[in-house]
């Protein structure tokens, strides 16, 4: 049986490759901080078959400890300050769990299980300002956020301690990927739970940032495989995953929306556009200020070529499936 170690395990990646290695038979390892309160929702459903471990991308010989005790097979660094607006409040604290703790895992590796193989959770958001359409493995970074700088420096790390060490250490581009399970902080799950709420009274508007911003959107449950499937190659590579098509914020209000019973319609320009509901004359979503980044990213599509030739790639929910998905689980959550 294969001893994997997961950081971030109950994130929604974390939760969904929990899953997923669960069902390859794997022992899993989840790292969590020693926090006051504890937020396991995504895994309660499996914490009886997986054993939670303690550590800190922040304190280097938690880690080596860790790696020393339970020798796993494959370590999945899916740990960070993830959420884009947060890096423009706490840049240093980004960079020293985003950046630095990939370094803190690479070399608690090197030194204490050098044969792991060892997967760094890359992001589009290093792409930020593109300098081509789509983005592939070769594009150059111009990332928009501490964020995504953060993230840049996680990926060249991953790359330096591989062509240094001769490590198996691998990274995966991926771009936008959503779920249920998504924190409700990220516009996706912003959306279909405000769509949810509003359909039962419980909240009146919706406000949003730029509209206009386009992701290439993916479903996490997908996604997770392609990270295993990086793990399982005789050497280590990066790899863009996306679905190659991309959608606008807009539009993942309105499928949501739709979803939720509405009959969504737009009507102005920049910051004075509103969503309204056709049948009933209601505002549904409105722009505010607050909600646009000090510098946006504005269009994200993922050129995942090389992870299909390879990987044999190919996502399995389309977009108004997942936006579906989303606002249908919401909404059931509510009626609950």
């Amino acid at each position: 049986m294969k001893k994997a170690l997961i950081t971030g395990i109950t994130g929604q990646d974390g939760s969904y490759l929990a899953d997923f290695l669960l069902e390859k038979r794997y022992s899993v390892y989840g790292m969590i901080r020693r926090n006051s309160t504890e937020n396991l929702g995504r895994i309660e459903h499996i914490r009886d078959r997986i054993q939670l471990v303690q550590a800190d991308l922040l304190d280097q010989m938690s880690i080596m400890k860790l790696i020393r005790e339970i020798q796993p097979d494959e370590i999945y660094n899916l740990a960070a300050q993830s959420f884009v607006p947060t890096s423009w409040s706490q840049p240093l604290y980004t960079g020293e769990a985003t950046a630095l703790g990939v370094t803190r895992m690479l070399e608690a590796m090197r030194y204490e299980k050098s044969d792991s193989k060892f997967y760094q959770a890359s992001s589009s958001e290093m792409f930020g300002k593109v300098l081509e359409m789509p983005q592939s493995e070769n594009t150059p970074f111009y990332p928009r956020s501490p964020y995504g700088v953060a993230k840049v420096y996680g990926h060249f790390i991953t790359v330096n301690y591989r062509e240094s060490y001769d490590l198996f250490a691998a990274s995966g581009i991926l771009f936008n990927h959503e779920s249920p399970r998504r924190g409700k902080e990220f516009v996706t799950r912003k959306i279909t739970n405000a769509a949810a709420r509003i359909k039962f009274g419980l909240q009146d508007i919706l406000e949003l940032g730029n509209l206009d911003a386009k992701r290439d959107w993916g479903f996490a449950g997908d996604y997770v495989r392609m990270i295993w499937l990086m793990l399982q190659q005789d050497s280590p590579d990066d790899y863009v995953i996306g679905t190659g098509v991309a959608h606008s914020v807009r539009e993942f209000a309105t499928h949501a929306f739709e979803t939720a019973g509405f009959d969504i319609a737009w009507e102005g320009t920049g910051i004075d556009e509103v969503g309204f509901d056709r049948k009933t004359g209601k505002p549904l979503v409105r722009l505010s200020e607050e909600f646009f980044r000090p510098a946006d990213v504005n269009h994200l599509l993922a050129n995942p070529s090389k992870a299909k030739a390879k990987l044999g790639w190919e996502p399995t929910v389309s977009f108004e499936e997942l936006v579906r998905k989303m606002t249908e689980a919401d909404i059931e959550s509510y009626r609950r």
